[in-house]
Parts: structure tokens; C-alpha cells; sequence
């Protein structure tokens, strides 16, 4: 069976990880680090943990030769810092705040938690090296991770968000992606986004329609003259099965011209972000408010 590396990736992105920084020195003491979400523990005595490096990395050869490095876990308020070190920046540890740790390896602050390591083995894994270290010192502070799923930062503060505009009888809506497109309910005053008065009802609305989907993240969190509105991402593997719902194709959504404009706004965002693979979320009400953007790690 021949596995498509893209859909192997997007199949790969529904278990949730943490956010860290990989870094180390080159031989002439120069910094050198990347973003990289497949870290985990591999012993407690002794004390190891790895990461997974790609092959086609830029800073792959310097992992390679050092004898050090360090993971820093990375905190909710740290999305800029996951950015930086994804991108192709040259002077990325001039703009980050960082001092070398015990074994000379770079520790970012403000990190939740950092693992200062020397090389115990590396394993050569398909177009990937996992990198395994055995923990010299390590630290750790009272903060909320950031987490990383499905192509986008996850975190609980946003949750928070979500909780409070429910205790303010919220709305729940839902941009809910088929394989066909995206799911619009077609009523008397034309096409909206399916809604019900919490997640549950409209979970059940959909069933009522064939439609069994899944609601995963939050898309946005808003104020209205009626009241408040949440509005998450999901997906169902199959499209309704009578005409009270229409699968719109994601590359559509933007050509609606719906006379509901601030429904169009959002869809014309999702269809945006959904081409980028990177979500943000919509704190404010329907006139105004900020999308904080959610770049891939």
C-alpha cells in the first residue's frame, strides 16, 4: 500500500503536541535552532528525552556534528518565538531572548520548561534523525504550554474565551468541512452557518440532516446585538444527505457575495486560512476585532 506523504502528515497533525525550540552551538560557538513538535521522554533513569529532526532542515548537518543540545518547551505566549524559528530568519537569536545553559547550549526565556542535554545516540529514521539526549539540567516554571494540532496553535486561554461568552447565552455556529466543501444551511432568508443553542444540539441538528460531524476548534468568539456567538471548525466525513444543507467547495466561498457581510467576511477567511493550513481565531464583535493569527509551526 502506497502512503501519501500529504494526507500521512494531515492524519499525523490530529494528536495533539507541545511546541518547542531545538537548539544547539556550531563548531565556531555560533547559535543555531529550530521550531519542532515531535519531542517526547524516552527514559527516567537515566534521564533521556529525543527529537525529531528533518533531513532537509538548514541547521540538519550542525545536529549532526555537536555534542550538545537543548529542548526548550515552548509557552502559550510564545507563538512569536515558534514563528521565528520555523522561518528561514538568519538572525533568529538576535531576536530572542536567550543564555547559554550548563552545557553551553542556548536556552530560550520565558520557556515552561528546558532540558539541557549531551548527545547519547542519533538513529537514522527515513528523511528524518532522531535525535536522542541524555538530560545534564533542566528547568522548569509555572506557565500554560503551547499546543499545537491540526495545523494550528491550540491553547486554553482561548478556551477561557469560549467559557465565558457561554455564560453570556451564547450562539454555537460551526464551519463544518465535508470533503465536498463546506456546509451551509439554506433557510428562508438564504445560506448561513448551521447554529444551535450549544455544541450537543447542534451536533444533533446534523444528525437529523445524515450529517455526523465532529466539532474541534474554535474559529470565533464574538458579540452580537442579540447576543454572543461561538463559532468552531469541524469536519464530517461524508455531505448531508437531503437539501436543508449545501456543501459549498472551500475555493467558492469567497464568490458567494452574501448580503449577510460579516457571514461573508468570516467565510472569506476561512477559505483564506484554510489554503494556508494555519488558523487564527476572531475575538470581538461583528463590526470589529482581532484575528490572532496561528502560524504553522
Amino acid at each position: 500500500m502506497s502512503i501519501d506523504p500529504k494526507a500521512f502528515r494531515q492524519a499525523l497533525g490530529n494528536f495533539p503536541t507541545g511546541v518547542t525550540v531545538v537548539t544547539t552551538v556550531d563548531t565556531d560557538g555560533t547559535p543555531r535552532g529550530l521550531t519542532a513538535n515531535s519531542f517526547t521522554s524516552v527514559s527516567l533513569d537515566p534521564a533521556l528525552v529525543l527529537v525529531c529532526l528533518g533531513k532537509t532542515t538548514a541547521s540538519h548537518p550542525v545536529f549532526m556534528e555537536a555534542d550538545r543540545f537543548a529542548i526548550n518547551i515552548l509557552a502559550e505566549d510564545q507563538r512569536d518565538i515558534s514563528g521565528l524559528f520555523a522561518s528561514k530568519s538568519p538572525d533568529k537569536f538576535s531576536q530572542a531572548a536567550w543564555h547559554p545553559g550548563t552545557t553551553g547550549a542556548p536556552l530560550i526565556a520565558g520557556a515552561v520548561a528546558w532540558f539541557d542535554c549531551t548527545v547519547h545516540q542519533r538513529v537514522d529514521a527515513g528523511d528524518h534523525t532522531i535525535l536522542i539526549g541524555q538530560v545534564q539540567d533542566m528547568g522548569q516554571r509555572t506557565a500554560r504550554p503551547l499546543g499545537y494540532c491540526q495545523g494550528a496553535y491550540v491553547g486554553f486561554q482561548l478556551q477561557q474565551a469560549a467559557q465565558e461568552a457561554l455564560a453570556r447565552q451564547a450562539r454555537t455556529t460551526a464551519l463544518i468541512e465535508t470533503p465536498d466543501g463546506v456546509l451551509l444551511s439554506a433557510g428562508p432568508d438564504g445560506l448561513d452557518l448551521p447554529t444551535s443553542g450549544d455544541v450537543a444540539g447542534l451536533l444533533d441538528a446534523l444528525k437529523q440532516h445524515g450529517v455526523q460531524a465532529s466539532v474541534d476548534f474554535l474559529f470565533a468568539v464574538f458579540d452580537t446585538p442579540t447576543g454572543s456567538r461561538i463559532v468552531y471548525r469541524g469536519r464530517s466525513a461524508h455531505p448531508p444527505k437531503d437539501n436543508a444543507l449545501r456543501c459549498i467547495p472551500v475555493a467558492e466561498l469567497p464568490r458567494l457575495n452574501l448580503a449577510n457581510t460579516a457571514l461573508q467576511a468570516m467565510l472569506n477567511r476561512y477559505a483564506r486560512e484554510r489554503a494556508q493550513d494555519a488558523f487564527g481565531i476572531y475575538i470581538g464583535n461583528q463590526d470589529a476585532g482581532e484575528v490572532r493569527p496561528l502560524a504553522t509551526a
